[in-house]
């Protein structure tokens, strides 16, 4: 399905008015979330889709035989990296990939912006057809828990979720939820004040202190084989 044209002139332009300046930052914080997080669940021989992936920060720096980028806004194309492939396309329509190719699909700060929890589950349905059997949805957002009403300071933000809504909505999609943590990261890693990147590398290894900043979950979930 081709993707609304409206809908993505908005999302080119609002992206580009939050992030302008600050690309560069993000890019770095993301090589570091990956490097030392996120990688361990991608194994480097793996297909791997990062849903919503906006400007690329996690599918730029993952390792992977085969790496796929799905989101409306046109800029993805701009800011994928070499040997990323770029789908612009509705997420919760039928994915132009065949089923059960997958072996990793991530998205992060990417369900809460969908309209409604019908199309959230649409999509992750999508994931969970994309996916071989075994494969997994990686997913990280916003805590509603924890975020309260900070959530809505941005307009884009449409569908309140938490770890215990995302486990269930996995579960209706077919998924078994095999890790769910709802203190993770803190609410933003990457706007604001650009804090030491050494600080990162350390909060990520000291997961006691996570219950304290985090307000982002990261939950799991598997395909069964």
């Amino acid at each position: 399905m081709e993707p609304n044209k409206a809908d993505a002139t908005e999302l080119q332009r609002l992206y580009g008015e939050r992030f302008s300046g600050r690309t560069e930052y993000r890019g770095r914080v993301w090589e570091i979330l990956v490097a030392s997080f996120f990688q361990q669940f991608v194994p480097p021989s793996s297909v791997v889709l990062d849903l919503g992936a906006g400007y690329c920060e996690f599918i730029n720096n993952v390792k992977a035989s085969r790496r796929i980028a799905l989101d409306l806004n046109p800029d993805t194309r701009v800011r994928a990296g070499a040997g990323v492939e770029v789908i612009l396309h509705d997420c919760s329509t039928a994915w132009p990939v065949e089923a059960g190719s997958l072996d990793v699909v991530f998205t992060s700060n990417f369900l809460e912006h969908l309209y409604t929890k019908d199309v959230v589950a649409a999509t992750l349905r999508q994931a969970f057809l994309a996916l071989r059997p075994g494969g997994q949805l990686l997913c990280v957002g916003p805590n509603i828990r924890y975020v309260k009403g900070a959530y809505w300071d941005y307009f884009d933000h449409h569908t309140a979720l938490s770890e215990r809504s995302i486990a269930e909505v996995m579960e209706l999609a077919g998924f078994r939820v095999e890790k769910s943590v709802d203190r993770f990261l803190p609410y933003s890693m990457s706007e604001g004040r650009e804090r030491p990147l050494a600080l990162l590398k350390l909060y990520l290894k000291l997961t006691p202190v996570w219950p304290i900043f985090g307000k982002q979950f990261f939950v799991i979930g598997r395909k069964p084989t």
